[in-house]
């Protein structure tokens, strides 16, 4: 069994939106003046995470989300970062939609299950502080 990290976590402030284009679909300029943005491209679509305020004509849209922050950097032989977040909010029946960068993860909620995806995350040993 591989044990689950202690991580540190950190809310960022703002509501976010998934958005889903075409898989031929331009970027939208307007997407890349946000703090914090991810872009996701493949055969089948165009994904893209950014925050509620830049409006976007995607024709698919999940608002309301909050982004919660592995502080990093980590290590790329960590293992069990996100299954640390994943299982406890899963028990919760907390949905997420996981995002990675080079040097960390971050993990969206929808804003009406934050305050218990941090009591959960908490519980499970994880600290947050301030972004």
């Amino acid at each position: 069994m591989v044990p689950n990290p202690k991580l540190n976590l950190n809310i960022l402030d703002g509501s976010f939106t998934v958005h889903r284009f075409a898989a031929d679909s331009e970027i939208p300029p307007a997407v890349l003046a946000g703090a914090f943005y991810n872009i996701s491209r493949s055969d089948a679509e165009l994904s893209i995470v950014c925050d509620d305020s830049i409006k976007l004509d995607s024709g698919k849209a999940e608002t309301g989300w909050s982004c919660i922050k592995v502080v990093g950097p980590l290590e790329f032989d960590l293992t069990g970062v996100l299954a640390a977040m994943a299982t406890p909010l899963a028990e919760a029946k907390v949905s997420i939609f996981a995002v990675s960068t080079f040097d960390t993860d971050y993990i969206l909620v929808k804003t009406e299950k934050l305050l218990l995806a941090r009591q959960v995350l908490q519980a499970a040993g994880h600290t947050f502080g301030e972004q």
